[in-house]
């Protein structure tokens, strides 16, 4: 048996930002004119009327600022309200590997390692662009990597999902060194014309590349040991897929064909599901909350963070305990973890321990210990 350890992180950001003002005033452009366009039915009874969004009912929500996306412009165009993504061929990278590819040669230099010393990639991701061929070994190709790869999905926890299945196997000596991508184009699946939702998420790809311990080139961390667990809930669903088309309705433009939650149901049953894990998973690891230098959460909302945090350490976090990102990224689905651990775990010393958790559809929630060599 082998020691797995994670040897570099990479974040590609998209170039473009919206922010919650740009965003509301879209919004309520598209409100606006639905209820003039209804407003007979709406007066009837017949149709409910689009309410208003605003800056602060959003910020007050989520804890959300902004949030990068591949394109901005029909987003924010009332008559449009999703992104305008070009048509590639098939002989193009396709825009999933190709923002995994950013990611992932950042997660590689990192760790002084090349594309062609990795033999595994496992493409994690909440949304897949295409049935097949996977996405993951067009990455394996663009990168000049060996061995295997494959594709896998459990929506918010698809990352911590992938490091604990990487890291098996690196454990197991089936793979030497791997990489495991998060490529998240949520805009792409979100309800922009849904005020209870349409602020909730960005765009991202993150990456991690995980070998032996023994081989690790500089500062690393061990993954100590990792839990994941499901949970069937339809509070978070979309119904989107391959067998649309051979519905009878199928073709229509149905609400449940994008991202759906019960928003209060989710809050409430998955908070707790997420804080027994966390306990559960250290203390079958020995390790004591008080043990915990870092956080390293989901990023889907701040009061969940902040609950969650507070329950797992018996107190209110200290500043840097529990880092958030989502106030520049939104929900990036389950790159949200990776981005916080990239961007805040350089000051960790040899001998401090973090966790990395995410959750979410499913009902999923994965975890990962990590001590800093």
């Amino acid at each position: 048996m082998y020691q797995p350890a994670i040897t570099g992180s990479g974040v590609f950001t998209p170039p473009e930002v919206i922010t919650n003002d740009e965003l509301v005033q879209a919004f309520n452009a598209y409100a606006e004119a639905f209820n003039a366009r209804h407003a007979g039915a709406i007066a009837a009874g017949e149709v409910e009327a689009k309410a208003l969004s605003s800056s602060d009912f959003i910020l007050g929500a989520s804890g959300i600022e902004q949030r990068y996306v591949m394109d901005k412009s029909g987003v924010l165009d009332p008559e449009v309200m999703y992104p305008h993504l070009r048509q590639r061929s098939d002989d193009e990278p396709g825009i999933m590997a190709e923002m995994a590819l950013d990611a992932s040669t950042k997660a590689l230099a990192q760790a002084g390692r090349r594309g062609d010393e990795v033999d595994l990639v496992i493409c994690a991701a909440s949304n897949h662009e295409r049935a097949y061929p996977a996405i993951a070994i067009e990455i394996q190709q663009l990168l000049g990597a060996g061995g295997f790869a494959f594709d896998m999905n459990v929506a918010c926890s698809s990352a911590t999902f992938g490091i604990q299945a990487a890291a098996d196997m690196i454990r197991t000596g089936s793979a030497r060194r791997a990489l495991v991508v998060n490529p998240e184009i949520c805009s792409g699946h979100l309800e922009w014309r849904d005020r209870d939702c349409h602020f909730i998420f960005g765009d991202v790809c993150t990456a991690v590349v995980i070998e032996r311990a023994e081989d690790a080139e500089g500062a690393h961390f061990v993954i100590c040991s990792t839990r994941c667990a499901t949970q069937f809930s339809n509070n978070i669903r979309n119904n989107n897929g391959f067998l649309r088309r051979n519905r009878p309705d199928g073709m229509a433009d149905r609400r449940d064909m994008q991202f759906m939650q019960e928003g209060r149901k989710v809050f409430k049953e998955v908070l707790p599901m997420v804080s027994a894990h966390i306990h559960e998973h250290l203390e079958g690891a020995g390790v004591t909350a008080d043990g915990l230098r870092r956080l390293w959460l989901h990023q889907a909302n701040k009061t969940m963070n902040d609950f969650i945090g507070k329950k797992v350490l018996g107190r209110v976090p200290d500043p840097g305990e529990q880092p958030n990102i989502l106030q520049d990224y939104a929900n990036t689905s389950s790159a949200g973890s990776i981005i916080a651990f990239s961007k805040y775990s350089d000051d960790l010393a040899p001998g401090d321990r973090g966790l990395i958790c995410s959750f979410g559809a499913g009902y999923s929630v994965g975890s990962v210990l990590l001590e800093r060599a």
